[in-house]
């Protein structure tokens, strides 16, 4: 697997599959696309994860983070949530936090994440926010556990 900065145009057939395939394209664009940096996994030269990383001052959003059905539940998810978190540590961000949709809060929670407040919906679905210190000893060791990860 190799996992690397990719275009904001290269994560939008991704997004759209997985997240909101009823709705048009321009349905999973965000506001902040051109400024974010996109990350992307790939095997075997295919492109099979994204997500979207968003700072605003100390604090970095990830957004529309989303991995092709057939290689959910084999650690790519997990892999790229690594490297993010490697690559703001050396950043000033402190606190690294999400929007996660209820039915995929497992995986954030495996990396340390907690939500926090009530549940809430989007386009009638179930969210809660989450969120994590950049700086957490999780974090240190996610990042040095992944380091084999191909760049």
């Amino acid at each position: 697997m190799k996992i690397s900065t990719i275009t904001a145009q290269q994560v939008l057939p991704i997004r759209h599959q997985v997240l909101w395939p009823d709705k048009p394209v321009d349905f999973s664009q965000v506001k902040g696309d051109d400024t974010a940096t996109h990350y992307g996994a790939f095997i075997e030269g295919e492109l099979v994860s994204v997500g979207s990383i968003f700072i605003d001052g100390d604090t970095a959003r990830l957004r529309k983070f989303a991995t092709l059905s057939a290689h959910q539940g084999k650690g790519v998810g997990t892999a790229m949530l690594h490297v993010m978190l490697s690559d703001l540590k050396s950043s000033s961000v402190k606190t690294f936090w999400c929007d996660a949709r209820e039915s995929a809060m497992a995986i954030y929670q495996r990396i340390g994440m907690k939500a926090e407040g009530e549940r809430f919906h989007k386009s009638d679905i179930p969210y809660f926010k989450m969120q994590m210190p950049v700086s957490s000893k999780i974090a240190n060791h996610l990042s040095m556990t992944y380091s084999q990860i191909q760049r």
